[in-house]
């Protein structure tokens, strides 16, 4: 179920489903070659009332092909107030871009989080911005999926929320029009001694941006690239151990036994090496020059679970019998009207 409930821990009662991520999304805008929408969920079913104020969110870019950002987008909300908050939203480049701080050049600031009807969208200097509760794009027959792939066409997500955060950037603000990797993280604040558990945290010294006001580093808790990645291939402990991971370690780390799962599909190990070298690193490769879809970036139309059904199963079973929403606009944000 792409990444719903997916990070251990996080879920009611006792964690915060608001840093659970659910999808990423990163597709050409509509009408214009020059510019693209990156899209981050979290938040499954809405159970929690509203972003995290001691998170940061994050979207990754890597433009060289190394599993390292290259660029990050770090979003980080003010407190919950009266049934309202904003957010900023920094881009960093290079060490910040890879450090689990919230550093970079402030490119929006204050902006409303949304959670009624109507979408609340900042605008400043080519990029908007809309973050907030809007209708879960996502769509599977989870129930089927549960009774052992007995599929019926029910979309168990059709009148399901989450909490979206839907970027609109000019491509040459992700590397230009080359091909480029996207995946999205979600980190907590860590007060103890040892709190720098990310193994790409780097000194900031030189960075010309005030410090965070709080105490604490961040720590990074969920991470997701292409859909279903971790809810597929790893169980328990493995699941938690692969969401505080970076991608550039991902086929050290995982690649043997993603190659044994594929195996168990019926996939010969040659084959199954192959698939596996396809998806680690778990990272959304995406060329902004093109409006392909998935494997290329990923559509909110784009049917991923079928093709991962077909993946897994060797063919065995192609569909779930469910489609699109139908519930998607055709202007930014892009995700439905909440329910």
């Amino acid at each position: 179920m792409a990444d719903h409930l997916d990070a251990p821990g996080l879920m009611p009662p006792g964690g915060d489903p608001s840093i659970d991520i659910t999808d990423v999304y990163a597709f050409q805008k509509p009408g214009s070659s020059r510019k693209s929408i990156l899209m981050l969920n979290v938040n499954p079913l809405t159970l929690a009332t509203s972003f995290n104020s001691k998170a940061l969110y994050e979207l990754k870019v890597d433009t060289n092909s190394d599993a390292r950002a290259d660029i990050a987008f770090k979003f980080k909300f003010s407190r919950f107030d009266d049934g309202r908050q904003t957010v900023e939203v920094r881009r960093a480049t290079g060490k910040h871009a890879r450090s689990a701080e919230n550093k970079g050049e402030k490119i929006i600031e204050h902006a409303s989080v949304s959670f009624g009807s109507t979408p609340k969208i900042a605008d400043s200097d080519g990029f908007k911005l809309f973050a907030g509760r809007r209708s879960d794009p996502f769509f599977f027959d989870l129930l089927g999926f549960l009774a052992g792939f007995k599929f019926t066409g029910s979309d168990f997500f059709i009148d399901k929320n989450v909490f979206g955060i839907a970027l609109e950037v000019p491509n040459k603000a992700i590397g230009g029009g080359s091909p480029i990797g996207i995946w999205a993280r979600t980190l907590m604040r860590e007060t103890t001694p040892e709190s720098d558990s990310d193994d790409e945290h780097e000194d900031d010294s030189d960075g010309n941006d005030e410090e965070d006001e709080e105490d604490g580093k961040f720590v990074q808790i969920d991470r997701m690239g292409r859909p279903a990645i971790n809810t597929v291939f790893n169980k328990g402990a493995s699941k938690t151990e692969f969401n505080q991971t970076q991608p550039n370690t991902d086929r050290a780390g995982f690649g043997a036994h993603f190659v044994d799962v594929l195996e168990s599909f019926g996939y010969d190990p040659a084959t199954a090496t192959t698939i596996m070298e396809i998806l680690l690193p778990d990272i959304l490769t995406y060329d902004p020059a093109s409006s392909a879809g998935f494997l290329n970036g990923r559509n909110l139309t784009d049917d991923v679970i079928d093709i991962e059904l077909n993946l897994v199963t060797k063919g065995a079973l192609t569909t779930d019998m469910v489609g699109p929403h139908t519930d998607l606009l055709t202007r930014f944000p892009f995700m439905g009207t909440p329910h």
